[in-house]
């Protein structure tokens, strides 16, 4: 296959697929399912912020987000308070059952992209990370982010 008929988009989705398939396996047993763990690593650095803020740190819509911090407040992972201030606003919490689950999460994070990174070079791993950054810059740059 020529340089011309690759396609990194193939590439990335089939990265993202196994990497979603593989951080559900291992969270199963935790009740954490691939599409609300991105929440929480945003609300360990960030607990107290507001649904919307949570959102657009994302770069995920307002409905998606709600859906995600209704299962994860389900689950005893996270509370929702009312802003004293507007009370339009939903602040989210972490929950003591959500902070024990950090170590186990980042574990997790960190054996898959050991995995991915298993067979390159230091020099090959600073490479990747640049590329994508500069990759990711052009992404937002296009769609206004």
């Amino acid at each position: 296959m020529t340089l011309k008929q690759k396609s990194i988009g193939r590439y990335i989705s089939i990265l993202y697929r196994q990497g979603q398939s593989f951080i559900t396996s291992e969270m199963k047993a935790h009740g954490i399912g691939s599409g609300q763990y991105p929440f929480l690593l945003v609300l360990y650095d960030n607990d107290g912020i507001t649904q919307e803020s949570l959102s657009s740190k994302l770069i995920i819509d307002k409905g998606t987000t709600a859906r995600a911090i209704d299962k994860l407040e389900r689950a005893g992972f996270v509370l929702r308070k009312t802003n004293p201030t507007d009370r339009r606003v939903n602040n989210v919490f972490l929950t003591d059952k959500a902070r024990e689950l950090e170590p186990i999460l980042y574990d997790t994070l960190a054996s898959w992209t050991k995995l991915l990174l298993g067979d390159l070079s230091e020099e090959e791993k600073e490479m990747l990370f640049g590329i994508l950054e500069k990759m990711v810059d052009s992404t937002t740059k296009l769609n206004g982010l």
